[in-house]
C-alpha cells in the first residue's frame, strides 16, 4: 500500500504532458483575410454620414424655427411712379392749349457812319418809335432837325426790302425797333489866340431801323 501512494504521488508531482501542436494549430481561430478589414472603414464612413445628416437636419431645423419666428414680410408698398404713371391719362384727355400765332416777320436795315452826332439822331429817333409808316415819313419829311433826313432814307430802304424780299405792303409796316449807336469821331482842329490849337470832334452815328407788319 505504501508502494502504491509513492507512486501517486510521484505521478502527481510530474509534470503534465504537453500537448502536441496540432491539436494547438487546430484550437487557433484561422486569420481573416485582410478584404474582411474594409467593413471597419465602410462603417467608420457611415458614422461620419450619419453625423453630417443629422447636423444638417439639426440646422434644418433651427433655419424653420427662425422662420416661423420671424414674422411674415408686408406687402410691399406701390412706388409714386406707378401713381404718375396711372395720372398721366387724366393730363393727355384735358384739351390741348391752343396754337400760338406765327411770328411776324422783322425788316431789318441800317446805316453806317454817318455824320450826325448820336446825341442829335436819338432825339429824332425817340419821336418815331412805334409809329406806323404812315405816320412817321411825313414828321420826318416836315422835320427841321438835319438827323430826319437821314433817319427818313434809311426807313424808306427798309420799306423797299419788306416789299421787295419778303412781300410785304410798306403801308401795313410799323417801326418795332429804332436805336443809334455811337461811330468812329473825326477829329479837327481850329487855330485859335496865342499860337494855340483847339480840338474839334466831328461825331458819327450808326443808325439801325426794324420794321414790322401791323397787327
Amino acid at each position: 500500500m505504501a508502494d502504491e501512494k509513492q507512486n501517486d504521488k510521484d505521478q502527481a508531482k510530474k509534470p503534465a504532458a504537453k500537448k502536441p501542436a496540432t491539436k494547438r494549430a487546430a484550437k487557433k481561430p484561422a486569420a481573416k483575410p485582410r478584404a474582411a478589414a474594409k467593413p471597419k472603414k465602410e462603417t467608420a464612413t457611415r458614422g461620419k454620414g450619419a453625423a453630417e445628416a443629422t447636423s444638417k437636419t439639426a440646422d434644418s431645423k433651427a433655419s424653420e424655427s427662425a422662420t416661423s419666428k420671424a414674422p411674415a414680410k408686408k406687402p410691399a408698398a406701390k412706388k409714386p411712379a406707378e401713381k404718375k404713371a396711372a395720372a398721366k391719362p387724366k393730363a393727355e384727355a384735358k384739351p390741348r392749349a391752343k396754337k400760338e400765332a406765327p411770328e411776324r416777320p422783322v425788316v431789318n436795315a441800317r446805316a453806317r457812319f454817318v455824320r450826325v452826332a448820336p446825341r442829335k439822331a436819338r432825339m429824332v429817333a425817340d419821336q418815331i418809335r412805334g409809329l406806323p409808316l404812315e405816320d412817321a415819313l411825313p414828321l420826318l419829311r416836315f422835320s427841321t432837325r438835319s438827323a430826319a433826313q437821314d433817319i427818313r432814307k434809311l426807313i424808306e430802304s427798309a420799306a423797299a426790302n419788306a416789299e421787295n424780299n419778303h412781300d410785304l405792303v410798306a403801308e401795313d409796316l410799323l417801326i418795332k425797333d429804332i436805336h443809334v449807336d455811337e461811330g468812329p469821331t473825326l477829329r479837327r482842329y481850329r487855330p485859335r489866340a496865342l499860337g494855340r490849337a483847339t480840338r474839334i470832334n466831328k461825331r458819327t452815328s450808326h443808325i439801325a431801323v426794324a420794321l414790322t407788319p401791323e397787327d
